[in-house]
């Protein structure tokens, strides 16, 4: 049975990528596209999963219509407040969902490798995350490297607010061995590239994740879509879709 799911941000440029490959898939059926402004729940009868990219001023709204029909909820959407996340923890309780920064195959692994290095490397390995996307990308910086940023700390049994070093300028002095350093680059047509930087003495690691077009986040939302759909309600992660936890 094919699954069929409602698109939320379906004029948004995710939005337009993931409709146009789940058309060209007999798994995947759009029984409904909303974006700003449109009512969601006149069609929720006839899905079984929703695909939300859309904004984070929209979580609220959707997630109380997809408690109320009880369908699992796939959500890529970021920069949702404390009081957003909570709301989203609570409906994990009720409904199937999986909220993520980035629904790349390739990236959700990079997640993984990440917390193995960072656990298992000592402290004198210095980590730095640098991202680079394209010129029209309005938040900095990105939803995946704060997700690496949490990563590292939690390896580290650190509270990233007090690690976090956003670049550097002036004279900042050394670095200091518990800081995690951030960086943004915004330029051209980049759809995303992410760098995990372990420098230690005498070397370094570097776990690179380079995304060419957007369908690899697509496919990866649609991936999760599938998988959730008759799930117990829960929250889950991509590891959990790609059977890494």
């Amino acid at each position: 049975m094919a699954t069929q799911f409602i698109m939320v941000g379906a004029k948004g440029r995710m939005g337009q990528a993931i409709l146009a490959l789940a058309q060209k898939d007999k798994d995947f059926q759009v029984v409904g596209k909303v974006d700003k402004g449109e009512d969601l729940g006149g069609l929720l009868g006839q899905a079984n999963v929703v695909i939300d990219f859309s904004h984070r001023s929209a979580t609220e709204s959707v997630l109380e219509k997809v408690c109320e029909a009880k369908v699992a909820y796939v959500c890529g959407t970021t920069g949702q407040t404390e009081a957003d996340l909570k709301l989203m923890q609570a409906a994990s309780k009720k409904v199937p969902l999986i909220h993520s920064p980035n629904f790349s195959v390739g990236v959700n692994l990079l997640f993984y490798l990440t917390e193995q290095a960072a656990k298992a490397l000592p402290e004198g390995y210095d980590p730095e995350v640098i991202e680079i996307h394209h010129r029209l990308k309005k938040d900095a910086p990105s939803g995946t490297a704060k997700r690496l940023l949490e990563i590292i700390a939690q390896a580290r049994g650190a509270k990233l607010d007090q690690v976090t070093r956003h670049g550097r300028s002036g004279e900042p002095g050394e670095r200091s061995a518990s800081e995690i350093g951030v960086h943004a680059v915004r330029g051209g047509d980049v759809v995303g590239d992410h760098t995990v930087l372990l420098a230690g003495e005498g070397e370094r690691i570097e776990l690179v994740h380079r995304a060419s077009s957007r369908d690899v986040f697509a496919l990866g939302a649609l991936r999760a879509a599938k998988w959730l759909v008759g799930k117990p309600a829960r929250a889950y992660q991509m590891v959990d879709v790609l059977g890494l936890s």
